[in-house]
């Protein structure tokens, strides 16, 4: 007789985690000191979705992240600033930068340091459960959040994305199934990421945001997660109505990951279908 064998559910470990790590930095600092300090900063959630949104372009953006559960650590010496440097001198449209600690190895503070050291549009990348985490990341210099539809229900979602508008950033709602996507449109979610990693089993299947794409409604900007290998991956994602990519692993792995996204972008762009 076969073994029943438990797989944990890594994105309902995260979202606990993150869940208790909220009512440790509430405790440590009060909502009303971060939001003095929000104040100061002026983010742009409209030029976050312009640059992903941008028509006749290949719009990627690139991410800051030292480890993922997936492959462990991708980058022993790490330094933010001088990655996000480096894609905005080859030519991203907006930088992702990781600030979840447990599993990423991220920090509020990379995100702070990327946003005095390059002026391009900014996405914070975490697991947002919380609305002290929306003023966290406009104190730290984000334009954007991502929400991520299969760690919140539907009320919770719609006040955060609501509550991000209001502080001024941009929403990117991450979806990884058709359910998800309509959960985001019922949100009023118009800038959806669709993620081709499941972040319960880490199983990747690039197919989903094909899949996704065919009932996606009109006037949503489209951006494609995880798993982009090549240029025809972005080349037949483009045909398909996707705007923007987000890609991580692939930059980060190699020796410079500027120059990476800079021949990426140069084998994507003179491609023949593209």
């Amino acid at each position: 007789m076969a073994l029943l064998v438990h797989r944990p559910d890594l994105l309902e470990a995260i979202v606990g985690a993150t869940e208790r790590r909220v009512e440790l930095s509430r405790a440590e600092r009060s909502a009303r000191d971060i939001e003095r300090q929000a104040g100061e900063m002026h983010p742009c959630g409209q030029a976050f979705e312009d640059a992903v949104g941008h028509l006749g372009s290949l719009n990627i953006i690139a991410e800051c992240k030292r480890r993922s559960p997936s492959r462990g650590v991708l980058r022993r010496q790490y330094d933010p600033v001088a990655i996000a440097k480096g894609y905005e001198r080859a030519g991203a449209a907006a930088i992702s930068v990781l600030t979840e600690p447990g599993f990423f190895d991220g920090h509020l503070s990379h995100l702070s340091a990327v946003r005095a050291g390059v002026s391009l549009p900014l996405l914070r990348k975490d697991f947002i459960v919380d609305d002290y985490q929306l003023v966290e990341a406009r104190a730290s210099g984000a334009d954007a959040v991502l929400l991520i539809v299969a760690a919140l229900d539907l009320s919770v979602l719609r006040r955060l994305r609501e509550r991000a508008c209001d502080l001024g950033l941009a929403a990117l709602v991450e979806v990884h199934d058709v359910t998800e996507l309509h959960m985001a449109l019922d949100a009023g979610a118009t800038l959806i990421g669709v993620n081709n990693r499941n972040l319960r089993t880490l199983e990747l299947d690039v197919g989903l945001s094909h899949e996704i794409a065919r009932t996606m409604p009109a006037g949503v900007t489209m951006v494609s997660e995880s798993g982009l290998q090549s240029a025809d991956d972005l080349t037949e994602l483009s045909l398909l109505g996707f705007r923007a990519f987000l890609i991580g692993e692939r930059f980060m792995t190699a020796p410079d990951p500027g120059a990476k996204l800079g021949r990426f972008l140069h084998r994507a762009e003179d491609h023949p279908s593209a």
